[in-house]
C-alpha cells in the first residue's frame, strides 16, 4: 500500500521512537489486546530503565511480563501482578519499584491524561494504603483522593484494523485500555492486524480517531 500520509512503518523504524528512560505504555489484559510483535522488538532492541503502564504485567511469557522479566523496566504502574512470578521477585528483591492503582482509577488516571486533565477525586482507597502519599480534597463533606493523570512517551497499541490515516478499530474484548492509551501518549505505535485504504472504514465504525 502506498504510504501516502507517511504513517506506515516498520517494526524497526517504529522501534526508533522507543529509548532507553522511556515511558511505555502497554495496552491488552492478561495477554489479550496486547501486540507480543512490538513487545518482541522491545526486548531485541534491548532498551533498559523503562518505565511501564499497563494494566497488568500479563500472564507468565506473555505481554508485559516479557520486559519486566528481562529486566528492562525499573517502574511499573499497575493494579495487579498476581499472574506474573518475575514481578513479583523482582518487585520484592528490590529491583523493580510498583506503584499499584485500582483497575478502574488506572484506567482513568490514564484517560484523564488523554484528555488534559490535571486530575480527578475519588473515593476508592480512602482508608488503605492507597492513600499514601496522596492529596485530600473535601467536596460537601466527603473526602476525596486526588488521583493524578498519567502519559506516556509511547503507547503501544493493538488493532484489529486501521486505515492508512491511522483511524482504529479494535475487536471485541481486545479493546480494553487501547483507545485510552492511544490518546494519552506522545507517539502511539499501533500493530493493526489489517491496513486499508482511507475512506474503506465507516466513520460510525471508528473508535480511535
Amino acid at each position: 500500500m502506498e504510504n501516502k500520509f507517511g504513517k506506515i512503518k516498520t517494526i524497526a523504524e517504529a522501534m526508533e521512537y522507543v529509548t532507553d528512560g522511556c515511558t511505555i505504555m502497554i495496552a491488552g489484559f492478561g495477554g489479550i489486546g496486547s501486540s507480543y510483535d512490538l513487545i518482541q522488538a522491545i526486548i531485541e532492541k534491548g532498551v533498559k530503565d523503562l518505565t511501564l503502564i499497563s494494566i497488568d504485567a500479563g500472564d507468565p511469557d506473555l505481554g508485559p511480563d516479557h520486559i519486566v522479566a528481562n529486566r528492562q523496566c525499573k517502574k511499573l504502574i499497575t493494579s495487579h501482578i498476581g499472574a506474573t512470578k518475575a514481578a513479583g521477585e523482582l518487585y520484592n528483591a528490590g529491583e523493580l519499584e510498583i506503584e499499584f492503582s485500582p483497575q478502574g482509577t488506572l484506567a482513568e488516571r490514564i484517560r484523564a491524561g488523554g484528555v488534559g486533565l490535571a486530575g480527578f477525586l475519588t473515593d476508592i482507597g480512602i482508608g488503605t494504603v492507597v492513600e499514601e502519599e496522596k492529596q485530600k480534597v473535601v467536596v460537601g463533606e466527603k473526602e476525596y483522593l486526588l488521583e493524578t493523570p498519567l502519559r506516556a512517551d509511547v503507547a503501544i497499541i493493538l488493532a484489529q484494523k486501521a486505515d492508512e490515516f491511522g483511524n482504529l478499530v479494535y475487536s471485541k474484548t481486545a479493546r480494553g485500555l487501547n483507545p485510552l492509551m492511544a490518546r494519552a501518549a506522545n507517539i502511539t505505535i499501533v500493530d493493526a492486524k489489517e491496513i486499508v485504504p482511507l475512506g474503506e472504514i465507516d466513520p460510525e465504525d471508528v473508535i480511535t480517531p
